[in-house]
């Protein structure tokens, strides 16, 4: 018996249909009906009765199904153990983070964390705030960083970092030598696009309420380098988390402006699907993680 027949007698007797059973794994029907013939000519008994109405298990069919349906379940346990270890067999840790998250603090916590753990392989994938909660419960990752207003349902999260987001403009900028301003009074020049929520839609839902017109956006650029030389160029101006911003002032002759508005302060969570049943590798990052902030 090989896995595929066992899991097209499973599928048969779970959808009561060869052709809907072939649909689920990619066969046309008589495929899938060759591969349950083959199945019983191997165990010797028959394990589906056909009839007009599709198929039913024969006891020895609905014996075999249960079976099969654990051995499956405890194949598929052995894959996701397997997919926990890199190619040298050393654990492999998943973990999720938004852009700022992945410039401003992971490099000197993941550091950190390497000097006790020299021998943790790490995965770090890039990734939208608003998709880090959803990826960590479907267990495409272990971990994931964010930041929201408040802590993301249906994952367990626990405050990491925090900062600011501030103006940035060109020296000799009309607004270059303001102490702190609201965005509201930097509203009628140009901006160049790339905001905390990674989208000007999501961003204005944010600001909206402290806004009192929309803001013109007249480039959209993610890479905070690029977006700091137009902003030099006098393309437009800018608002970026401060401690980036600060690597680019000196550089490029920038100047940044405080903004007074509450959003302007941005908390930042790390999370997991649920710590109690994390693999040892991951879970020693998460407490380190929570333990950092």
């Amino acid at each position: 018996m090989d896995l595929p027949a066992l899991q097209m007698l499973v599928a048969a007797v779970e959808e009561r249909s060869l052709a809907k059973a072939g649909e689920r794994e990619h066969l046309v029907t008589s495929a899938a009906s060759k591969r349950i013939a083959e199945l019983e000519r191997q165990i010797g008994t028959a394990l589906l009765v056909r009839h007009n109405r599709g198929v039913e298990p024969t006891p020895a069919g609905a014996a075999l199904y249960h079976k099969a349906k654990a051995i499956l379940t405890s194949v598929r346990t052995l894959e996701g153990l397997c997919e926990e270890f890199s190619p040298d067999g050393i654990p492999k840790i998943r973990l999720a983070a938004n852009r700022s998250a992945i410039v401003e603090f992971l490099p000197s916590d993941i550091r950190a964390f390497q000097a006790l753990s020299p021998k943790s392989r790490l995965d770090l994938v890039e990734a939208y705030s608003g998709d880090i909660p959803r990826m960590v419960t479907d267990q495409e990752v272990d971990i994931g960083i964010y930041h929201a207003v408040g802590a993301a349902p249906g994952v367990v999260s626990f405050p990491y970092r925090s900062d600011r987001v501030v103006l940035v403009v060109p020296r000799g900028h009309p607004l270059a030598d303001a102490p702190a301003l609201h965005l509201d009074q930097a509203r009628e020049y140009d901006f160049l696009g790339y905001f905390p929520r990674h989208s000007f839609e999501a961003f204005m839902e944010l600001v909206g309420p402290t806004l009192t017109g929309p803001l013109n956006v007249k480039i959209q650029v993610a890479n905070y380098e690029a977006r700091c030389r137009m902003v030099r160029e006098g393309l437009g101006i800018a608002v970026m988390p401060e401690p980036i911003a600060d690597t680019y002032l000196s550089l490029l002759g920038l100047v940044k402006v405080p903004l007074l508005d509450d959003w302007a302060k941005r908390q930042f969570y790390v999370c997991a699907r649920d710590r109690a049943h994390m693999r040892m590798a991951a879970g020693d990052l998460f407490d380190f993680l929570v333990k950092a902030a």
